[in-house]
């Protein structure tokens, strides 16, 4: 029996632009195309990226069925959030009608781990960021966008993130065919990331948004008298004001929980 591949059907069409507190929503699991709708999936081959295979049909010869650049014009970005999620992707590029044929693939990064950004978003979310991490190993899914879409992506990224160029062969970016990436762009918090009061590291980022928030709410009086008293008034409050996202934000770093993030290149 045929798979239906629609983004409903699949369980992926939860947009955490719209559902706050669903974010960083459904990430891709595997190699896919993302055809805005659909998620099809891409058969990995030891050949490049271009030449894996969608229904039989090679990567680069179905992108252009679609009117699509291939892969050797595309950008590859690294997500830690949202970005992942193939429903927040397509409302990213569908809304500035741009075509959201996509690649997106999970692939081997070292020494970047995920945290929180210490800003509150439009949405009224607090972001995943990366940040330094030598220990670290992490799968990250890597969009493949072309011109157009690259700058759709930056529009909704800056300025509250900066772009940065990590090179493959510092943080090993293994795609699962074995290839290495010779880099990749990724978007850093321009605010730094949050670290937790109780260990003094960084918290981790990506997980739970209700929870966060509760936690964020439970350890900061100001944060609570501003965004409080609970995660749903959170985000509710600060998507429907620019200025109360602004205090929370300065809340985190009058907190001392604004970790500068210089190591990124």
């Amino acid at each position: 029996m045929a798979v239906d591949p629609s983004l409903a059907a699949l369980g992926l069409d939860v947009v955490p632009a719209l559902q706050p507190l669903a974010y960083p929503g459904r990430p891709v699991r595997q190699p896919s195309l993302l055809t805005g709708g659909e998620l099809l999936p891409l058969g990995v081959r030891p050949l490049p990226l271009g030449q894996w295979l969608v229904a039989g049909q090679p990567l680069d010869e179905a992108l252009a069925e679609r009117g699509a650049v291939p892969v050797s014009g595309r950008h590859p970005v690294i997500a830690v959030g949202s970005n992942a999620s193939p429903a927040q992707v397509a409302y990213k590029l569908l809304g500035r009608s741009l075509s959201a044929a996509v690649p997106m693939v999970p692939v081997r990064v070292r020494g970047i781990a995920v945290g929180c950004s210490a800003h509150i978003g439009r949405a009224g979310y607090v972001a995943a960021a990366p940040y330094i991490d030598p220990a670290a190993e992490t799968s990250l899914v890597v969009s493949w966008l072309d011109r157009d879409q690259f700058r759709a992506v930056d529009e909704t990224e800056f300025p509250n993130y900066r772009r940065s160029l990590v090179p493959g062969d510092g943080f090993g970016l293994t795609l699962p065919s074995g290839e290495k990436l010779g880099s990749a762009s990724l978007y850093v918090s321009s605010y730094g990331v949050l670290v937790d009061p109780g260990t003094g590291l960084p918290r981790p980022g990506g997980g739970d948004q209700a929870a966060l928030l509760a936690s964020l709410i439970g350890d900061s009086a100001a944060l609570r008298g501003l965004l409080g008293p609970g995660p749903a008034d959170w985000v509710r409050k600060a998507a429907a004001d620019r200025r109360l996202r602004e205090l929370g934000t300065r809340a985190f770093a009058d907190a001392g929980w604004a970790l500068p993030q210089p190591g990124f290149p």
